[in-house]
């Protein structure tokens, strides 16, 4: 008899998670709590889970942003935008039959054990047993505030809600962290607003998008080896960065010396050399509408944007089973709940250096694999111990801040899934007994 799998969320981790289980002969339904196919990707999504704004583009190029078997077209931009992944997501959907398996505005309220499987409970009411279930939810839905902002007497958002520059025409706007989206928005909405502030709190390190002609990371491929150490890594960035940007210290940044996550933009730069960006370091508090920075300056804003993450929460799993520790994951190679037997959590991390997608491919078919029982967990008190593991060695190689709290490193990832494997006595890709369900083209 086939196992019955849920899967809850119709984006990039649910997708592909979908697709593999089908390929090794699971029945599959996926839940998705709005009307549209591609998670964050799509904007305005009427689930209300999606942080995506109108100048959106991924971050890391096409070619290597893809699943494995299913390429961007080859006609197709560098660094596409929300619409044209949305179209991959839904073109990805129909090659593999995914969409007629979709329930559409069915958010999932609970999951709740029992007898062989689990009950998925959704918003409307209805509820379904299922031997196994796929959380594919995200980890960009949960605005995190800073904590100084209830001071903050004029306009304010997160970024999650941010969308376009226009309703701050003429106003002087602060945006709090130099992340990806931090900086996305502060090029945005510096050609309209009267003034516009980034407030970088930690060193970092701003790669322009383009390197000799072509993505960045293709230039740094050809230097980023598996036997170059870290430290070596980390200067040799630094001085491309130079060559292209100058020093960060010119620009009102710090260089960081330790690994963080990549940041690249295409115009952040050149608006902060215009002034049309101003950049200050971290705020030591909030007076109404004045904000003092730790360099002992102060500022009168009429609105701000934090750019300060996300935290992860599960609120529909039973009771004191949640995986959060902190802003961990007590999760077994970010996937297997030690303690909730055939439930998987798919997408929940920020790869340092690579592509989500790609990264979710591979864990899509590390769960296919063990509930194909290919692949032959260990038991609990050794996943224990090896997240364990996991932690610590993530605590030695990224800053102590929440943004770091799902960073991971791609080449490493993978070393421990192939060792998973060769521990089972397979091959990657997992063998597959069964012929692949696939749309019609």
């Amino acid at each position: 008899m086939e196992k019955r799998f849920a899967v809850i969320g119709a984006g990039a981790a649910g997708l592909c998670a979908t697709k593999h289980l089908l390929a090794h002969g699971m029945q599959v339904t996926i839940f998705e709590a709005g009307s549209k196919i591609g998670g964050l990707w799509v904007y305005d999504n009427d689930s209300g889970l999606s942080s995506a704004y109108r100048s959106l583009h991924i971050n890391s190029e096409a070619r290597v942003s893809s699943y494995n078997d299913f390429p961007f077209p080859e006609d197709g931009p560098l660094y596409p935008d929300h619409s044209e992944m949305q179209r991959y997501f839904g073109a990805y959907a129909e090659r593999f039959g995914l969409t007629q398996l979709i329930r559409f505005n069915s958010r999932v309220v609970a999951i709740e054990p029992e007898a062989g499987g689990h009950r998925v409970r959704v918003e409307n009411g209805t509820s379904e047993s299922f031997e196994g279930v796929v959380v594919a939810t995200g980890h960009q839905s949960r605005p995190r505030h800073p904590a100084e902002i209830s001071q903050f007497t004029g306009e304010y958002l997160h970024a999650h809600s941010y969308r376009v520059p226009e309703p701050f025409t003429g106003k002087r706007v602060l945006v709090l962290g130099p992340g990806n989206s931090g900086v996305d928005i502060a090029a945005d909405i510096c050609t309209v607003t009267a003034r516009t502030v980034l407030c970088a709190r930690s060193p970092v390190l701003i790669m322009p998008r383009m390197m000799f002609g072509v993505p960045n990371s293709r230039t740094l491929v050809k230097f980023e080896k598996p036997f170059v150490p870290w430290a070596v890594r980390i200067w040799l960035r630094a001085q491309l960065t130079r060559m292209f940007h100058g020093t960060m210290e010119q620009w009102g940044f710090r260089t960081p010396k330790t690994r963080t996550h990549p940041i690249s933009h295409p115009t952040l730069i050149s608006h902060i050399a215009w002034k049309r960006i101003g950049v200050k370091p971290g705020m030591s508090s909030i007076k109404g509408q004045e904000v003092h920075f730790v360099d002992g300056t102060a500022e009168a804003f009429d609105a701000i944007i934090a750019a300060t993450g996300y935290t992860t929460e599960f609120p529909f799993l039973p009771k004191g089973t949640s995986p959060v520790s902190g802003t961990r994951l007590n999760l077994y190679h970010r996937v297997v709940h030690p303690s909730l037997p055939g439930i998987y959590f798919i997408g929940f991390f920020d790869v340092s250096g690579g592509s989500n997608i790609r990264m979710m491919d591979d864990q899509a078919e590390y769960i296919a694999g063990i509930e194909s029982d290919a692949v032959k967990l260990p038991g609990k008190e050794e996943m224990l111990k090896s997240i364990a593991a996991d932690h610590a060695w993530a605590s030695k190689q990224f800053p102590d801040s929440p943004r770091y709290g799902l960073e991971l490193d791609p080449r490493r990832y993978r070393k421990r899934l192939a060792q998973e494997y060769r521990r089972s006595g397979i091959t990657r890709p997992v063998p597959i007994k069964v012929t692949v369900l696939e749309g019609t083209d």
